[in-house]
């Protein structure tokens, strides 16, 4: 039985019971629709960057999206309409758009994994999301065995989470249409950290090559872009997400303590200046699972990890910040037959 480990950032994961690869749309649909049929459990499987599996492995059928395929028109008025392949590399078609002279992803560079997973978890970084530029969302909905399209609203998108998300397993991801601006101009640059690197003002914009180049460099000093050379890049990337608080919680913390108003008036803070002040250490270690040398946010397989050294190390991090701040932080990262709890 082939290891899943194989098919994951982490480089972990024990035996898949059955592995299937999806070229096309029509095969993806046909795979989950012969499973289900035959009651056998699934796992999808795109870039397996948002990923843990237990070192058990699956006990199903993974089946493995690996369609392309990208159509793109353009007119003065609506922008680009472009309609993508659930499994196509996510920076490869970033760098394509900027390519064509479009703009609105370059925030969005060099996160790893596919074009389907995208609208899941609604990917952000540097003070933006993905949902900000998808049209709609085509997938197949196991429950009803047909073939649906999600408008952008349908698609319920929030911090890091969807209807995907939310209805776990129920639909599986064809395709994504954005819908993107043509023009050399990114969106306003809301980030600190990406404004100072680009020597501007937060709200200013810059050219679209420029902030994918600045977010490439960022990313890649938090070993948060791929790299056979460097360590820190065995990893899912963030493993937590940023909790969102009551505001009452919110007052509870340190004053220095970042703070992101939302608009239900709850507000969203960092999980690793969390982990930094509970006193979680870059380069900590439990067996072969480290935190990041980079960023503290990044649980790494350093070399040897079972799927169970990495689930500890996080548990042991969790803890930390529970003890210190009385917040219990949630995995961003997908967990398969492991439990934080």
């Amino acid at each position: 039985m082939e290891q899943l480990s194989n098919f994951t950032t982490l480089k972990v994961g024990g035996p898949a019971q059955k592995i299937v690869h999806a070229h096309t749309e029509d095969e993806l649909v046909n795979f989950v629709k012969a499973a289900d049929k035959s009651g056998e459990k699934i796992l999808i499987l795109g870039g397996g960057s948002n990923l843990l599996i237990s070192d058990e492995g699956f006990a199903g059928t993974v089946i493995r999206v690996e369609s392309k395929g990208n159509a793109l028109e353009f007119d003065a008025c609506s922008g680009g309409m472009i309609e993508v392949s659930a499994g196509e590399d996510w920076d490869e078609f970033v760098a394509i758009t900027i390519a064509k002279g479009f703009a609105d992803l370059e925030s969005l560079s060099g996160i790893p994994g596919t074009v389907g997973g995208a609208p899941i978890q609604n990917i952000g970084a540097y003070g933006h999301e993905v949902s900000e530029t998808i049209a709609r969302v085509k997938a197949y909905d196991r429950k009803n065995g047909e073939v649906k399209t999600f408008t952008n609203q349908e698609c319920n998108f929030s911090y890091r989470n969807s209807v995907f998300k939310e209805e776990n397993g129920r639909y599986v991801i064809l395709n994504v249409t954005f819908q993107l601006r043509k023009g050399e101009s990114s969106l306003p640059i809301t980030y600190a950290e990406l404004a100072k690197h680009l020597s501007i003002n937060i709200g200013d914009r810059a050219p679209v090559s420029d902030v994918r180049k600045a977010v490439l460099e960022l990313r890649g000093r938090k070993g948060m872009l791929i790299d056979s050379k460097d360590i820190n890049s065995n990893s899912a990337g963030s493993f937590f997400v940023n909790p969102i608080l009551s505001k009452s919680e919110a007052d509870k913390l340190p004053q220095d303590a970042p703070r992101w108003p939302q608009p239900d008036g709850r507000v969203k803070t960092s999980a690793a200046w969390l982990m930094e002040h509970a006193g979680v250490l870059k380069g900590e270690k439990f067996a072969g699972a480290q935190i990041s040398s980079k960023h503290v946010l990044a649980l790494t397989n350093s070399g040897d990890a079972k799927a169970e050294d990495i689930i500890e190390l996080a548990k042991i991090a969790r803890a930390k910040v529970y003890e210190k701040f009385q917040i219990k932080l949630e995995a961003e990262v997908q967990l398969v037959g492991l439990d934080l709890n």
